[in-house]
């Protein structure tokens, strides 16, 4: 069920692209470009957190899907599909979080 819901909304994210941004929040959201999708990712990790610390399980799940569905438009401004995420981590999964940290390339 998780990836399917993921594809149905990175696709209607997809068909938004282009559409009349007074007519379409995820349109108006591209139309303002970058900076607007990165704070509005942001405001909701922020969110996210505030709900975690008020220790409210509802909120806190009302609140990771408004950053997932964000973060989902900032993967659709660069041409990306939930399936590109999917696909990473389970390229992690079974690797130890340290080793995975550690293979990292130092920047």
């Amino acid at each position: 069920m998780s990836d399917d819901i993921l594809a149905r909304v990175g696709a209607v994210i997809e068909s938004r692209k282009g559409a009349d941004p007074s007519t379409s929040y995820v349109a108006k959201l591209l139309d303002k470009g970058l900076d607007s999708i990165l704070k509005k990712i942001g405001e909701e990790a922020t969110e996210t957190v505030m709900a975690a610390k008020d220790g409210d399980p509802k909120k806190v799940v009302y609140e990771v899907a408004d950053l997932w569905f964000h973060s989902m438009v900032a993967l659709a401004h660069f041409g990306l599909k939930p399936e590109d995420v999917l696909a990473e981590l389970a390229r992690r999964e079974g690797l130890s979080g340290l080793a995975e940290f550690a293979a990292r390339p130092k920047t």
